[in-house]
């Protein structure tokens, strides 16, 4: 009788424990130990954070960030030898392409916000940009209001066009939108005198200006349409990568290895040209390094 028992407590345990197995890994690190790879969305043109350098080879902060989680994803899953791929993606795009699968981890310019949260999900904050424009010194503007009656440019899916709709709304204004398919396509419009204003995230309007070919003719207005943090994306619904996302950030964060992560990109020469863009943290993103957060605007 009592060996009858010992076996089926066997056979249960051998029933059972495939099962477990099975549910120690889910969703994004499931797929991950499954093809060998991870991949990475980045941007092509947000200057320093994602952006292609002399040898059309994806670097910037947001990229060295990713990479550091990449690291905890190799340790994560004792993978040393994973491969990861990089997906260029755009405003427009990166959402579907997180949603889809096509890639696990966004290295960008993301803005996370309350409304963005309802279909994908954010690390913690790794910056925080204000919203303002772009124009050349001779054009006379030097206020948002100032931009009434004038064509306006801005890149497709950002944060950037409905705070600009709802600025012509509240300030009584009328301007005409252009939209480019990344931040270099919209700064050209500006430089080719086909939009008065450049409407984006100062940080990257910063890097634009600055490796432009005569960045003495433009400035950026003080004024600001609203204050935004920036985070990595992943899917949603999938809180053991998002686990691992967050210890891996943190971690930097905590450790005080960010702040040599951004003097590198922020406050040093940065390639292709050697341009610093002497942006030192602000108070806010003091704040979002002191205590890691995945907060949305």
């Amino acid at each position: 009788m009592k060996a009858t028992r010992l076996l089926g407590v066997v056979l249960a345990a051998a029933l059972i424990a495939p099962a477990a197995g099975a549910a120690e890994l889910a969703g994004t690190l499931k797929k991950i130990k499954e093809t060998g790879a991870i991949t990475l969305g980045h941007r092509e043109s947000s200057i320093p954070f994602a952006y292609l350098d002399g040898h059309q080879k994806p670097v910037g902060y947001a990229i060295d960030l990713c990479m550091k989680v990449v690291e905890a994803v190799k340790a994560e899953l004792g993978m040393p030898d994973l491969e990861v791929r990089m997906q260029p993606v755009t405003s427009a795009n990166r959402i579907p392409l997180m949603q889809n699968g096509t890639i696990d981890l966004e290295c960008g310019s993301t803005t996370n916000s309350l409304q963005r949260q309802e279909q994908v999900a954010f690390g913690p904050t790794y910056f925080v940009v204000n919203i303002t424009a772009a124009v050349k010194k001779d054009s006379g503007i030097r206020t948002l209001a100032d931009l009434n009656g004038r064509t306006i440019a801005t890149s497709s899916g950002t944060t950037s066009v409905p705070l600009l709709k709802h600025y012509e709304r509240t300030a009584k204004i009328d301007v005409k939108e252009i939209y480019g398919r990344d931040h270099a396509e919209s700064f050209l419009l500006l430089a080719n005198d086909r939009a008065a204003a450049f409407v984006m995230d100062d940080i990257l309007l910063a890097g634009q200006v600055a490796n432009s070919r005569n960045p003495q003719d433009y400035v950026i207005l003080a004024e600001s349409l609203r204050s935004e943090p920036y985070g990595m994306m992943l899917r949603k619904d999938d809180p053991q990568f998002k686990a691992l996302v967050d210890r891996a950030v943190g971690a930097v964060m905590t450790s005080g290895e960010i702040r040599k992560i951004y003097a590198k990109w922020f406050t040093s020469p940065i390639p292709p040209r050697g341009v610093n863009l002497n942006f030192p943290p602000t108070p806010a993103i003091e704040g979002a390094f002191a205590e890691p957060n995945d907060r949305g605007v």
